[in-house]
């Protein structure tokens, strides 16, 4: 059994000591060998780049990532839009809905009969079939016949759509139940894996839901807006003050008679020229180059122990101590019996215990001021933590108040 034993103690004293390593539990008094003078030098310019390049990564976090606007941002009206409907999947091998979901008889009599074929509900065996939800997205500026992917899930109690064939349906857009958008039909694709032998079942995956790709053919486009009375409207897609007024910067300097005014964090309102298309006005400022501000923040995913660390996060003083402490319980099981032609007792089972406890040497890592995320790294890799010791101390960290960032937990 082992315990991570992990105290994080803010260190006023520390404020100005070094980020390092300390080794406890070694023996006492024990002196290092006299550095060379070369070597001191040496190591005193692996010290002066170290520092140097930490200021000029410093320098880039305060200014920013230089990208595209249109990395970060879209234009308003220029969107996808949910269209769905309800159609049938046919030709199952018995694996569709069972007779408690009468409705796949009722959709595919009534399809018979959109076509000129009158065949009674009853007649139809439901197995073959199953009732199912298509789901889709209909990309800004599609045309007519365009292709476009669907998604084919179960709606009743089909247990395998692998092999089905979904029949004609229409799509429509949610609140309009009149205008069809997409026609979809084809062969429905399972990327799933499923067995069954001697009562024993095994999935991999999901069997009632799949793709069809291109499996729909737009019958109409979304209807969409680019200028709202003479105003154009650059929404990025991750808000921010800083951010927006930089990039309000950035298009003034390059085009300021579009006059950008950054409305709040997350819009920056654009003048549309005379004389020129509102095409032809976006696509000029989306090769517009601004520097965008870093948050400080950690994305923790426990189940994989994926770890990742903006360049911004910073670190008050700390200190991190990593102790390891092993308990072995060994347990072993004899054999007791009587003496020979013994007239009493019986064979008796008889457990032996033997309890090691270990403890290794303690690790304790320093945080000195405006730690890094290099410095970071650089400590953890020192101590040698595992994933979910590096999660626990980050979580410690950000309730003692030294981390200075927003954690996410997935």
């Amino acid at each position: 059994m082992k315990r991570i034993l992990i105290s994080l103690l803010c260190l006023v004293s520390l404020l100005g000591a070094p980020i390092g390593l300390a080794q406890g539990g070694g023996q006492g008094g024990q002196k290092k060998p006299a550095q060379s003078k070369e070597e001191q030098e040496r190591l005193k310019a692996i010290e002066a780049e170290r520092i140097r390049r930490m200021d000029s990564i410093q320098k880039q976090e305060l200014e920013g990532v230089q990208v595209r606007l249109k990395d970060i941002g879209r234009f308003r009206g220029v969107r996808p839009n949910s269209i769905m409907g309800v159609g049938v999947v046919f030709g199952l091998q018995g694996t569709g809905d069972t007779r408690r979901n009468p409705q796949v008889a009722r959709a595919i009599s009534n399809y018979l009969r959109s076509i000129g074929q009158d065949v009674d509900a009853a007649t139809i065996e439901p197995r073959n079939g199953a009732l199912v939800m298509i789901t889709a997205e209909l990309p800004p500026f599609a045309t007519n016949g365009q292709p476009i992917d669907i998604t084919v899930s179960s709606i009743g109690d089909a247990t395998n759509l692998r092999g089905g064939v979904l029949l004609r349906t229409e799509l429509y857009a949610t609140g309009d139940n009149e205008t069809i958008y997409a026609v979809a039909q084809g062969n429905v694709s399972i990327g799933s894996v499923g067995a069954q032998a001697g009562g024993n079942s095994n999935t991999v995956g999901f069997l009632t839901a799949g793709r069809i790709p291109g499996g729909a053919l737009v019958e109409r486009g979304a209807p969409t807006r680019l200028v709202y009375d003479g105003f154009m409207y650059l929404d990025l897609y991750d808000a921010d003050f800083t951010s927006a007024e930089r990039v309000e910067a950035a298009i003034r300097a390059k085009y300021p008679e579009m006059n950008p005014v950054a409305q709040n964090g997350g819009s920056i309102q654009l003048t549309l020229p005379e004389g020129i298309s509102a095409t032809a006005a976006m696509a000029k400022v989306e090769q517009v180059v601004a520097k965008v501000d870093n948050k400080a923040t950690i994305v923790i995913n426990e189940k994989t122990g994926a770890i990742a660390i903006g360049g911004n996060v910073r670190i008050a003083p700390a200190a991190i101590s990593v102790g390891t402490i092993t308990v072995r319980i060994q347990e072993e099981v004899s054999v007791s019996q009587p003496n020979p032609f013994s007239q009493t007792g019986t064979t008796q089972t008889v457990q032996n215990q033997q309890v090691d406890v270990e403890q290794g040497e303690s690790n304790v890592a320093v945080l000195a001021p405006n730690t890094t995320v290099a410095d970071l790294a650089r400590i953890f890799q020192e101590l040698r933590l595992r994933p979910f010791e590096i999660i626990n101390i980050l979580q410690l960290l950000k309730e003692q108040g030294a981390l200075k960032a927003r954690v996410i937990i997935q």
